[in-house]
């Protein structure tokens, strides 16, 4: 038995040496049991009494002047049992309370003309949104879905993110979580993303991800007030018929994306799914600022990439690509009509 396991029943540290003492050697005077743990007479004592209060030890009646130990199986199963009601009768005031708590929401939402629980909570600044997402951490049971944009991960936010992350693994919450296939290129968040999986989450890659999003238990999401600027903060969102659209959105790239740490499949003649995504992107008549964003790389990277296919297909001109991917079967005729 672990220090942690006495610990919930309500040991002390002292009472805890001398019980695992009188289990080993039964019928020791105290001075001998204060010599065992090496204890003064008057720790041993205490001890004595607080293992008496807990039922682990009692008068023997054979010899009188003597303490008899209980037999754990039933000591110890009774003592479990006690705390677990006690855990129990926590549980349910939590459960008052928080109805407490919501009521309370909704006497002032109702003064204020607001619905019961907001379908839409804004999150104005980085502190309400990191607090926000480790108060729905706490809360999760099920499961977590999260879209990561950007490529490399700042420090701050890996720092930020990791107790969360690991508390919510460690209560058996599924974790999945689909990344940019250039976090390849930044060592810290790739190490992060690994340590992840290590923990037992679930993460997989894209060229491209549509925005930054966290969706807890299928039942709250927290997406970006501005998808271009997450600075700007963030929107909580608990509409049903929304949440459910969002589920079915990560679902389908979560299908299509590829588990960490194998090679992304190319496409046709070679072609990588991130130069697709590109040569998709340039259709939409996306700059290369927004291009390489969206692809999580650099401007210097994506301007290469571009060059490049370009250059595959021999084209003077996006216009002249789109034809060419489109004639390649690289891309469909739509998406080379935003082509400009």
């Amino acid at each position: 038995m672990t220090r942690g396991f006495f610990a919930t029943l309500g040991l002390s540290v002292d009472a805890e040496s001398l019980y695992r003492v009188i289990m080993r050697e039964p019928g020791l005077q105290v001075e001998e049991l204060a010599m065992r743990i090496q204890l003064p007479p008057g720790h041993v004592h205490d001890a004595l009494g607080e293992l008496t209060r807990l039922g682990l030890i009692q008068p023997s009646w054979e010899r009188p002047g003597h303490l008899h130990l209980v037999d754990p199986e039933i000591s110890l199963t009774s003592l479990l049992a006690s705390r677990e009601a006690e855990l129990l009768q926590r549980q349910q005031a939590i459960a008052a309370g928080r109805a407490a708590v919501n009521d309370l929401i909704a006497e002032y939402n109702g003064r204020n003309g607001a619905p019961g629980r907001a379908e839409i909570k804004y999150l104005s600044g980085l502190d309400d949104v990191r607090t926000h997402i480790e108060v729905m951490g706490r809360e999760c049971v099920s499961d977590v879905m999260a879209f990561v944009d950007g490529g490399p991960q700042t420090r701050e936010n890996m720092e930020a993110s990791r107790p969360q992350d690991q508390a919510v693994l460690a209560r058996g919450v599924r974790m999945r979580s689909i990344y940019l296939e250039s976090l390849s290129n930044d060592p810290a968040t790739l190490a992060y993303v690994n340590w992840l999986t290590e923990e037992g989450a679930s993460i997989r890659t894209t060229p491209v991800v549509p925005l930054r999003m966290i969706i807890f238990d299928r039942r709250v999401a927290l997406l970006p007030v501005q998808i271009n600027d997450t600075s700007m903060g963030a929107m909580a969102l608990r509409q049903s018929s929304v949440i459910t659209a969002m589920c079915a959105l990560f679902e389908k790239l979560w299908e299509g994306a590829t588990p960490i740490g194998v090679a992304p499949q190319r496409e046709h003649d070679g072609i990588s799914r991130q130069e697709l995504s590109l040569l998709r992107l340039m259709a939409d008549g996306n700059t290369d600022e927004v291009c390489a964003r969206k692809l999580g790389i650099s401007l210097r990277t994506e301007r290469r990439l571009a060059a490049d296919l370009m250059a595959r297909l021999n084209a003077k001109s996006r216009f002249q690509a789109g034809v060419l991917a489109t004639r390649a079967g690289w891309l469909t005729d739509d998406d080379a009509a935003g082509l400009p």
